[in-house]
């Protein structure tokens, strides 16, 4: 009887070595991974942020941006509505792109 539970323990101890050296094994892998990530890190360049600014002042020019294309817009589609002329038309989308810019800022108080 003691000459099997030693021949069951000699087995969960081998048992129990090969374990600590596979897990040693994947240990030494994981560092030499992580080794070499860290030193292509260092030769890559940091991502840049893509996100866009959340803040008020941001939301706030999202908001003023969409209205003023909006109403570039609108006046566009109520120009070639009104006018069936080619030529009317470019007259009032010159006008516009010209225009834009000084309604802008008197209407909103920002450079463009």
């Amino acid at each position: 009887m003691s000459k099997e539970r030693a021949r069951r323990r000699a087995e969960r101890e081998a048992e129990r070595a090969r374990a600590i050296r596979a897990n040693e094994d994947r240990q030494a892998r994981l560092a030499r991974r992580r080794a070499l990530r860290s030193s292509i890190g260092r030769l890559t360049p940091r991502p840049v942020r893509v996100r866009r600014p959340g803040g008020l002042l941001a939301r706030r020019h999202r908001t003023q941006n969409v209205l003023v294309a909006f109403g570039f817009l609108i006046v566009q589609a109520i120009a070639w509505l009104l006018w069936g002329s080619f030529f009317a038309s470019f007259a009032v989308l010159v006008l516009s792109v010209l225009l834009v810019p000084v309604v802008v800022t008197l209407a909103f108080d920002r450079r463009i």
